[in-house]
């Protein structure tokens, strides 16, 4: 399975984000992002995830570093999400999977014992120049914000 590693350019996307407004990668050229895949809005690991992405937000707008969340949900479902959570992060949808399937960020996993085809929770930092620079897959939602976080204030140092 394709796995994107340090130093790759990262795959470019446009997707709708919960308004329905297209949202590129390209649109961020010249600062940092930061891009995490998750399975689906509103379950208990990826609300946690995205909450603690949301806690640390005012940190990584300080590095110059902008989030981005993406899962297969609906516009619909990122806005309904995020008003219940208070998110300021933005979420896109890629209901196709076809971003996911770029970044290795779709296909076999295991699941309660069983090998399933589903979202592998993965995160991304990416560089000014679109280049990755850091890259997690199969990531632990509880702590994983602080995780990405140390990195972002790492690489700024």
């Amino acid at each position: 399975m394709l796995r994107l590693e340090s130093g790759a350019k990262a795959p470019v996307f446009t997707l709708p984000d919960a308004e329905g407004n297209m949202v590129s990668l390209n649109d961020f050229r010249g600062g940092g992002v930061v891009v995490y895949f998750y399975p689906k809005d509103s379950t208990p690991g990826c609300t946690k995830e995205a909450c603690q992405f949301n806690d640390h937000l005012d940190e990584f707008k300080e590095a110059g570093i902008t989030i981005l969340g993406i899962s297969p949900d609906s516009g619909q479902s990122h806005q309904r999400f995020s008003e219940k959570y208070g998110l300021a992060i933005k979420l896109l949808s890629d209901v196709d999977r076809g971003t996911m399937k770029a970044y290795g960020a779709f296909g076999t996993k295991v699941m309660y014992g069983k090998q399933i085809e589903g979202v592998i929770r993965s995160t991304f930092l990416i560089g000014p120049d679109g280049t990755v620079e850091k890259a997690w897959y199969n990531v632990k939602a509880d702590g994983h914000a602080s995780k990405v976080l140390e990195a972002v204030q790492k690489e700024a140092s």
